[in-house]
């Protein structure tokens, strides 16, 4: 197993629709301020079994852990720019997805 440096989050993609998805508290969600974070290597290895059974269910592909900080409010944020970008949505057309709703004043 890697050495763990940053607390982490599992990310994968929604089969159903393809958005991006974050594992929380009680499933997937599609906010990654909502996202369980594991803070050691033994969180982060339940994350990855739950996620590979969820993989093995069709409901998700793509699940693989990514390295976040914690924020001031206590939200993971990603440090590396692949997931920033992913959590900020397609960067094709601004006016559909989560990129529009942020636009709009949702979270």
């Amino acid at each position: 197993m890697a050495s763990f440096k940053h607390p982490q989050i599992l990310i994968a993609s929604n089969l159903s629709d393809g958005e991006v998805v974050f594992l929380g508290a009680s499933g997937w969600e599609r906010d990654h301020r909502r996202a369980r974070v594991a803070l050691n290597a033994e969180e982060a290895a339940a994350l990855e079994v739950f996620g590979k059974r969820d993989i093995s269910a069709n409901r998700v592909v793509d699940v693989y852990l990514a390295d976040v900080e914690i924020g001031g409010d206590g939200a993971p944020t990603p440090v590396h720019y692949r997931e920033r970008m992913r959590v900020k949505g397609p960067s094709v057309r601004l006016d559909l997805g989560k990129q529009a709703a942020a636009g709009r004043g949702a979270p």
